[in-house]
């Protein structure tokens, strides 16, 4: 993912410097976050909820745990992209700005902690091996 959002953020900066047109920086949040959902999205087509090996080694959860945050990262992704078009298309860049610095962050940490009652359900024992809990 860091390699992705560097090619992206590089490409569009670059764009952005080379045609002096402020929209193609202001297009790469919204298009890191389709990539982001398309990758989880493809994932879960796949049966491989992606998030997985990527965040395991900090949050043990079983299977189902995997799945249900996937699928709502991805949903997440979507909305921020949304969010992020129409922020930049209707508002001035110094709101687009600020949205972009402090109204991404916030709305990702709020997103996350509200996620913890998934963390708290499906938390990997040694004993649980991949059953759900009843």
């Amino acid at each position: 993912m860091f390699i992705v959002t560097t090619v992206i953020v590089l490409f569009f900066g670059g764009l952005t410097l080379w045609f002096e047109d402020e929209r193609f920086i202001k297009m790469k949040p919204t298009i890191v976050q389709c990539v982001f959902a398309i990758v989880l999205l493809g994932g879960l087509y796949f049966k491989r909820p992606l998030l997985k090996p990527l965040l395991e080694s900090a949050w043990p959860l079983q299977d189902r745990g995997w799945w249900i945050l996937s699928w709502r990262f991805a949903i997440f992704f979507i909305v921020m992209a949304a969010l992020n078009e129409a922020v930049w298309r209707n508002f001035s860049t110094e709101v687009w700005l600020n949205f972009k610095i402090f109204g991404i962050l916030i709305l990702t940490i709020a997103f996350t902690a509200l996620q913890v009652p998934v963390f708290s359900k499906y938390k990997k024992t040694s004993s649980d091996g991949d059953e759900l809990h009843k």
